[in-house]
């Protein structure tokens, strides 16, 4: 494991992520817009908001989730290599996403920016004395876990996207760290590996007109 995602480092990136995030649907922009639609089809500002939120407030959940140590843990690649529908406003997955990002975003812009703070200074004091062979249950796929920082590697790949979409959704300069960033587009690189095959990300990247199946577009 390299340095830059040893759990130490993987939760400090995660950790700075999700304040930059938490500092976003604070912004009176993101509350000014609340019912607007986003860039995001089918999602309104406060419906994508929400899902930002969700990346804070999951991990928390799914820490006090039940656990089966007897299922075989998800890696973070696998996660995202296996969504094929992402692409699909209609699909399950999707719904599945706008409904619970409209639950989340149900409570307000107010209620959404102050519980993701809460949620973030709690986990800020909890993830650095989690173990490291840490697992979570990911809840929404019932009988599925991961180790801890898998999941918070997808968290990365979460908070860098959507943090973008959100302050773009409402015209603010917000990003995450750079160093979050590089956790995401080394993981969707690499789901995209996968799903693909070493080759056609290796065309994707190096030449364009070979690559036939899209094999850098995991999400």
């Amino acid at each position: 494991m390299s340095p830059l995602t040893s759990p130490d480092a993987l939760r400090a990136l995660y950790l700075e992520a999700a304040t930059r995030a938490a500092a976003l649907l604070r912004d009176p922009h993101v509350a000014d817009a609340w019912g607007d639609g986003s860039i995001l089809e089918g999602m309104t500002v406060g419906a994508l908001a929400g899902h930002l939120a969700r990346s804070v407030l999951q991990v928390e959940w799914f820490l006090d989730g039940p656990l089966d140590q007897g299922l075989e843990p998800t890696t973070a690649v696998t996660y995202y290599a296996r969504i094929v529908d992402a692409r699909d406003p209609g699909s399950a997955l999707n719904r599945g996403v706008r409904a619970r990002s409209e639950e989340s975003a149900a409570a307000g812009a107010v209620a959404v920016a102050s519980d993701t703070a809460a949620a973030l200074d709690r986990l800020r004091a909890r993830l650095p004395h989690e173990p490291a062979g840490r697992r979570v249950a990911i809840l929404h796929r019932p009988g599925e876990e991961m180790l801890l920082d898998e999941y918070l590697r997808t968290r990365c790949v979460e908070l860098a996207v959507h943090t973008d979409d959100l302050a773009l959704s409402v015209g603010v300069d917000a990003h995450a760290p750079e160093g979050a960033t590089a956790v995401a587009i080394d993981l969707l690189v690499a789901a995209g590996a996968e799903r693909h095959g070493g080759l056609a990300v290796l065309r994707a990247l190096s030449r364009r007109e070979r690559d036939d199946v899209g094999a850098l577009r995991v999400l």
